[in-house]
This record gives C-alpha cells, structure tokens and sequence, in this order.
C-alpha cells in the first residue's frame, strides 16, 4: 500500500462557546478556550465548526522518515477534511497525531470513535533528525 489509515480516538477537544474574538498571536494557547471531551457517543460537528481529533495508534518514526496526514477521499466527499494544517509528520516523532477536523459541508456529520479516519503516506529523508518540538510527545489532546 502506498499509505496506512489510522483510526479516530476517543477523545475530542471542542471550542468553548462564546462570542468573544480570539487574539491569534505567538502567546495564544488553543487550550484556554478549548475543554477536552470523550468521545462516548457520535459527536454531532456542525457546518463551519473545527475541533481536534486524536489518532489512536502512536506514530514512531525513525530520524531518517517523515510522513504526511492525508484525509481519505470517502470523508472528504462529506465534507469533512480530516487535517486543515499542519499535516507534516516530523522525523524521529514518537506520538498520537493530532487532527484538526473541519465540517465544510452545509449538514452537521456525526463523528464517531475508532473510524479509520485518515491516513498517513511516509517519505524518506535525506540526512536524519528528530523531532523535539513543542509537541514531540504528545499523547493527550
């Protein structure tokens, strides 16, 4: 195969309600207007709203190969696009990716836990490095 799905965890993180603007600046932290829910049942995402998914399977990869998170075509035909930015996979990561999911459709999607959601397509590298970002880590929305 030229690629590996990965399925959708079982937790979400969901905007806060409210009308207040959003600064976007280098100090801005997605976690003080987000809260962290279970995935228990089908959550209903509305046309126009973005929330972050998790990947269950934890990602390893080697210095020397990247991947690239790509939505699958069956979801993206919904209206759903699975990774808005930051789809690039760094090398020598070790952890669950997160997903920025976006409903683009006129129709609100019931998102459910353990779909295989997205996929990730691995390139080689020349040279080798790893990964110790902000997120290097990651295991928990």
């Amino acid at each position: 195969p030229g690629s590996i799905d990965l399925h959708l965890g079982d937790e979400i993180r969901v905007m806060h309600d409210g009308p207040a603007p959003v600064a976007v600046t280098e100090d801005t932290d997605y976690r003080t207007i987000t809260e962290v829910r279970r995935l228990d049942q089908p959550y209903p995402l509305a046309p126009g709203e973005t929330i972050h998914g998790m990947t269950r399977e934890r990602i390893r990869l080697p210095g020397d190969l990247a991947g690239w998170l790509e939505g699958r075509s069956r979801f993206a035909r919904l209206g759903l696009m699975i990774h808005v930015t930051s789809g690039f996979v760094q090398p020598g990561v070790d952890s669950r990716q997160v997903l920025e999911m976006s409903n683009v459709a006129g129709r609100t999607l019931l998102i459910h836990p353990g779909v295989r959601i997205c996929q990730i397509v691995l390139q080689r590298c020349e040279g080798s490095a790893i990964y110790q970002g902000r997120f290097a880590r990651q295991d928990r929305l």
